[in-house]
């Protein structure tokens, strides 16, 4: 169990939890300060507190992959804006009702890729007559994409990164997945821009396979922060009646991420399980000494107050990296 080194997910589940918790909280309390950041992402509500921070599809429900964890239903619940005219007036309007930034995402083609470069002077002029941050979940991305990227202006990119062939193949339908997002990350990285990978737990039906190895992947590189999103099944999704990966093994993850880069600021995603699932997920991110967490369960809030915490909360994107 040593700081910075490589270890694969038999080797984590050896391990003692509650040791595991405690040197990872012990680690992240000693370089990141004894403090919990808590986040309202898009326009969720989280007792009575609206966040302003609104997700936008480029593609509006358009996704020529329809993965098997997602199948275009996440995008049916961004606003479309499918023409860099409409996302123009969209933001425009956004800034005006006092929200903070913007997250653009959308539906990939065959390849994994998202329409950068048609948006990329809309987005340019986002960034000169609004106040809003941007965000970009990028996809897949080329040379030429990554400098389209850079000279928008955005204010941080967002990547899932998976470390599996196996996974990309059965669940994200792309061949050859792993070159490609090994050579998007590299060039992500080179853009000078903060790097916020997202690393999904049991995206392959639930089991764990291959999040290890997206860990070492995104440890290469030099990111901001690390996002882990838990997997939740939606309805009318292939994953529909999976089985999540349990609070304990999101915990021993976390665990483990820390170990492995300690520097890192360590988010936890809104996207995760609900209900008892999630109050007990956050209670073990908190042993795990987590510094951000995205619509925290009631029990983690009291929990963090009694721990001693620093508590404050934000109205975006647990990526915040500005």
């Amino acid at each position: 169990m040593t700081p910075e080194t490589s270890h694969s997910w038999e080797e984590v589940k050896s391990w003692d939890l509650k040791e595991l918790l405690d040197k990872s909280r012990r680690l992240s309390w000693e370089i990141h300060g004894k403090q919990i950041q808590y986040f309202i992402p898009g326009h969720m509500v989280y007792m009575g507190e609206r966040g302003k921070y609104p997700s936008i599809s480029l593609t509006g429900t358009s996704c020529a992959l329809k993965c098997d964890h997602c199948y275009r239903k996440v995008l049916e619940g961004m606003i479309p804006a499918t023409e860099p005219d409409t996302l123009k007036e969209i933001c425009r309007r956004l800034d005006d009702e006092g929200n903070l930034g913007v997250l653009l995402s959308g539906g990939s083609d065959t390849r994994g890729t998202l329409p950068w470069k048609k948006f990329s002077k809309a987005i340019q002029w986002i960034k000169k007559n609004t106040r809003l941050k941007i965000s970009v979940h990028t996809g897949v991305v080329d040379p030429e994409t990554a400098l389209a990227l850079k000279e928008s202006g955005i204010d941080e990119l967002l990547m899932d990164v998976v470390g599996s062939e196996k996974t990309m193949d059965e669940v994200y339908h792309l061949r050859d997945g792993l070159k490609a997002m090994e050579s998007s990350l590299a060039l992500l990285g080179g853009t000078g821009i903060p790097l916020i990978p997202h690393i999904v737990i049991g995206l392959q039906y639930g089991e764990i396979h291959g999040e290890m190895h997206a860990l070492d992947m995104v440890a290469r590189y030099p990111i901001s922060t690390l996002v882990v999103v838990v997997l939740d099944p939606i309805r009318e999704t292939p994953m529909e009646g999976v089985r999540p990966p349990d609070p304990e093994t999101v915990g021993r993850f976390l665990g483990a991420a820390r170990l492995r880069i300690p520097h890192v600021p360590i988010a936890l995603s809104c996207a995760r399980p609900a209900g008892q699932h999630r109050a007990k997920t956050d209670l073990l991110a908190l042993e795990a000494g987590i510094n951000r967490i995205a619509m925290p369960a009631e029990a983690a809030v009291e929990k963090a107050r009694e721990m001693g915490l620093d508590v404050a909360f934000f109205k975006t994107c647990c990526s915040k990296s500005f």
